[in-house]
């Protein structure tokens, strides 16, 4: 079997590192500058994490933690918010994350791996420094595959779309075919086993399956919520003064419930708010706990991101909102692993 070593760049708290691991590839190391990730990342994954911006690392170090005959992978999701669809129209070059994906390529240039991967919001083309990095990547001789992913059609629980790209030096490679185009993974199935809790409950059993508190008004609004409604549900009482008025008419997800027999929407670093999108539980009058919106993201049910005296809801959301799905992590993992054996026997 083909020895793969990865360097995961901006790691955050190993999402992708985790996916990979659990499909047999050896992780080495995790770079990210948000401190925060540093022990989910080596809690879970027994990889180091380096705190340090990718734009101060050389190649020389990230090359010294490949083994010497492994195939080499090094793996860059660069932080997605310079590319949203939020930020489109805005002139995000300003933004420190914008030119990371440069860093990026430079640091391929130097280390020379044999595999490389990156993952983002499919917005990401519509970028200069995307398709500078892609025509990089070309003129080094990579064979490139990039596409966008449905991740509802590879057993991820979560409507949530994104920008794959895979390149070799090996030969031509593509992503593995989709595994559940016809049967999505639902909520329930991700979520309904854990216990109810209530709204600013947590269980005591699992420090990170908490809801965070609802004002008295919210608490009124999602009793009047049914599952894959809006605010147009609740009596106009409740109605926020924006909803009321016709332009807040384009924004139906707002303060709504999941369905249980669906797939979630994109989880975000918010996802544990009622009022940030369709987060309600599906039949609790709560939003969702950190622990479901974890699961979402298919993370493992044990999955520790925080100490537990440090936890917050602010920084585990944020964490979790930010984190390639385990799920993904997996699928990439599993089609560069065919790809590898493929050439290998070649």
């Amino acid at each position: 079997m083909a020895m793969i070593d990865t360097v995961d760049l901006f790691c955050g708290a190993g999402g992708l590192t985790a996916g990979l691991r659990r499909v047999g590839l050896s992780v080495r190391a995790g770079y990210d500058i948000d401190s925060n990730c540093k022990f989910a990342y080596e809690e879970n994954n027994g990889a180091t994490f380096i705190e340090k911006s990718v734009e101060e690392v050389s190649g020389s170090e990230i090359s010294s933690w490949y083994r010497p005959g492994s195939i080499k992978l090094l793996a860059g999701c660069a932080p997605c918010q310079p590319f949203s669809s939020y930020n489109q129209g805005r002139d995000t070059k300003s933004d420190r994350k914008w030119p990371l994906l440069y860093a990026f390529k430079r640091l391929i240039e130097e280390v020379k791996p044999e595999l490389v991967t990156m993952e983002n919001v499919p917005d990401v083309t519509k970028h200069e420094v995307y398709h500078d990095f892609v025509k990089a990547l070309k003129e080094m001789d990579y064979f490139v595959w990039a596409e966008r992913v449905i991740c509802t059609e590879y057993g991820l629980p979560q409507q949530r779309r994104r920008h794959v790209l895979l390149a070799s030096k090996l030969g031509p490679i593509s992503l593995i075919n989709p595994t559940h185009n016809d049967q999505p993974m639902t909520v329930e199935q991700a979520i309904a086993h854990l216990p109810p809790i209530a709204s600013g409950e947590c269980d005591p059993n699992d420090p990170l399956h908490r809801a965070s508190r609802l004002t008295p008004l919210n608490l009124k609004r999602i009793i009047h919520s049914r599952p894959g409604g809006s605010w147009n549900d609740w009596p106009v009482k409740l109605r926020a003064e924006c909803h009321q008025r016709a332009s807040g008419k384009s924004y139906p997800s707002v303060y709504g419930r999941m369905r249980w027999d669906q797939p979630s929407p994109t989880m975000t670093t918010l996802c544990y708010g009622f009022g940030n999108g369709r987060f309600g539980h599906p039949e609790q009058n709560r939003g969702i706990s950190l622990r479901e919106a974890a699961l979402l993201q298919s993370f493992p049910l044990d999955y520790k991101f925080m100490p537990l005296s440090d936890i917050t809801f602010k920084a585990v959301g944020r964490m979790i909102g930010n984190a390639v799905p385990v799920r993904l992590g997996e699928v990439i993992g599993l089609s560069l692993k065919a790809h590898a054996e493929k050439f290998k026997k070649a």
